[in-house]
């Protein structure tokens, strides 16, 4: 496949972070099949050279850590301006198969021909750790609906993670970017809530899959497996979903699920992987800053 066979409407924004060579490798293969837009936030400042870019990629280098809502804010407006309609987002170590960059631009043209205003759309994700492919969501009291990736048809959810997600450029402008303050974690999921909020649907798309890993190396807790992450990542976790509780325009059933997973989310966290104390530190730390509505970069104090 190459890039003549995609939709010349449609662009990729890939966030990189400190990219090793494999990643280097996917988004030029990906660069051979549809235009992209390279947004680097690795804090050393580096060229598309020394990386061994393809010349086809628009590569930009922040020289800093920007989080990932600047970075993907930035590389959408890059694709706004250069005229494209549809944006797929991508992190570093995914590589998608081909049908996700054709049928999710199709689904979304065929929504603003329709009518239908849809904002987003993203496959069903499959994490062989994690137990296979995730269900798709929806926010209900104290637990998350979970509904399984079947059938032919676009399936309404509350929310998609961002990679691999295709935007629909034309209602960007209506719902605004990501929230830059939110810096990592709950980007995606504040930006769903948002649209919805507006009027606009958010799908997933059940036949379309892409390989993701969440996190770090799982742990296993009581028959059940959990992505794991670094102490600085639970810091942002703990913080953003402390301050998006406190924010009345957050769906109320999200709030009581999150307000259910706290409590197990501290122990899984904080004394499962190794450097308990770190974790529980920068756990605490989230939760206070939360409470406070200190966003933005991590800042020790």
């Amino acid at each position: 496949m190459n890039a003549a066979s995609v939709s010349h409407r449609t662009g990729a924004v890939v966030v990189f972070y400190e990219p090793d060579e494999a990643c280097i490798e996917r988004v030029n293969r990906l660069a051979a099949r549809l235009h992209c837009v390279v947004i680097d936030n690795t804090p050393t400042a580096r060229t598309p050279e020394t990386l061994g870019l393809s010349l086809d990629i628009d590569y930009r280098a922040n020289a800093e850590n920007l989080g990932i809502a600047t970075a993907i804010n930035q590389g959408v407006e890059a694709l706004i301006r250069a005229g494209f309609d549809f944006a797929i987002l991508f992190d570093q170590d995914s590589e998608p198969p081909s049908s996700l960059l054709t049928e999710l631009p199709k689904i979304l043209a065929a929504s603003n021909a329709s009518g239908e205003r849809i904002a987003l759309a993203g496959p069903a994700y499959e994490d062989a750790r994690l137990g296979g492919v995730a269900a798709f969501v929806r926010f209900q009291w104290w637990k998350l609906g979970r509904i399984a990736p079947e059938g032919n048809v676009p399936i309404d959810v509350d929310f998609l993670i961002s990679s691999g997600s295709c935007l629909n450029l034309r209602f960007w402008p209506s719902i605004g970017p990501m929230e830059d303050a939110l810096f990592i974690d709950y980007v995606d999921l504040e930006w769903c809530v948002r649209a919805r909020r507006l009027g606009f649907r958010v799908v997933g798309v059940p036949w379309v899959r892409l390989s993701h890993q969440l996190g770090g190396e799982p742990v296993r807790v009581l028959g059940r497996t959990y992505p794991m992450h670094g102490p600085l990542r639970h810091y942002y976790q703990f913080r953003n979903v402390i301050a998006l509780i406190a924010r009345s325009n957050m769906p109320a059933t999200w709030k009581s699920t999150e307000l259910v997973k706290l409590p197990g989310r501290v122990l899984i966290y904080c004394f499962f992987p190794n450097q308990r104390k770190q974790h529980l530190l920068m756990v605490w730390r989230g939760i206070r800053d939360g409470l406070r509505q200190r966003l933005g970069p991590y800042q020790a104090r």
